[in-house]
């Protein structure tokens, strides 16, 4: 079972699949602007007629960096499960990275439908723009943080019997939330498509992702317990319970709307800082 388990890992999230995985996503990325773009084009000139909430997609010529970023959002995703083998800080920073590019995609889907004001007085959408900007800043310090702890743990940690038999659980996990995320992928997809065709197809950060964090969450709880029998102390137990504590504000934050998703997003980062700081800095001396 062992071997089966490491063999499927290397097989579907090794090295070489990820730089295969990463090249597809790259020209997907690429391949889908300008196909997007062109949507806008022809829709713009009359060529063609996009009605209904989909509409929204071909509003400006920067509403085509949508699916692009989309689509590095997936990427992103994949990486994460990638590192759930890894230390639990690790996927918590991917965690980060793809708030961070999710909000960075409001950010982007927004900026056609802002509204600037004459004098002084900001209005409603500028308001909400610089709140956003203030989440993505927040986020993107705190996955630059975990990005810095794992580059400078890297190499520092002797693998026990006791750890590697738990990494081989971890990489179970990471098969299982492989096989969810294809499923949800394809689902989001098949039932976008379905909405587009019968004049819906509004897009917002809930499709796909609100569904794989609510299964992120649960592996998480898994490998939290799984955890609990290898390691029995309390500053483990507390730091790794805290970083499940802010995916679950990540994922409230993705199902939230107007300021109150941006407070969130802007807390799970800020308690993921204090975690990590917390953590480092009552360190017992020689660990």
């Amino acid at each position: 079972m062992r071997d089966a388990i490491e063999a499927g890992f290397e097989r579907s999230m090794g090295a070489g699949m990820d730089e295969n995985v990463r090249r597809f996503a790259i020209i997907a990325a690429v391949t889908g602007f300008f196909a997007h773009l062109s949507l806008w084009a022809l829709d713009n000139s009359g060529q063609i007629t996009i009605v209904g909430d989909s509409a929204e997609l071909v509003r400006s010529p920067l509403s085509a960096l949508y699916t692009p970023f989309s689509i590095l959002l997936t990427y992103e995703v994949y990486q994460l499960i990638r590192t759930i083998p890894d230390s639990f800080s690790s996927s918590v920073g991917k965690q980060y990275e793809i708030a961070t590019l999710l909000v960075v995609r409001d950010i982007l889907k927004r900026l056609p439908e802002v509204d600037g004001s004459d004098g002084w007085k900001v209005s409603d959408d500028v308001a909400f723009l610089l709140v956003e900007c203030a989440a993505f800043l927040a986020l993107f310090y705190t996955a630059l943080t975990y990005y810095n702890m794992k580059k400078g743990e890297e190499g520092a940690l002797s693998v026990s019997e006791e750890v590697s038999a738990f990494i081989v659980m971890k990489k179970a996990i990471a098969i299982f939330m492989l096989v969810v995320f294809v499923i949800i992928a394809l689902f989001s997809l098949t039932s976008w498509i379905a909405a587009v065709q019968e004049g819906g197809g509004s897009v917002d950060r809930t499709i796909f992702f609100l569904d794989f964090f609510t299964f992120l969450i649960l592996a998480d709880i898994l490998i939290l317990l799984i955890s609990y029998w290898f390691y029995t102390d309390f500053r483990n137990l507390a730091r790794n319970t805290g970083f499940v504590l802010s995916t679950v504000i990540i994922r409230v934050a993705i199902s939230a709307a107007g300021v109150s998703s941006m407070i969130l997003f802007t807390l799970s980062g800020v308690l993921g800082i204090a975690i990590l700081r917390m953590f480092v800095t009552n360190r017992p001396s020689g660990a």
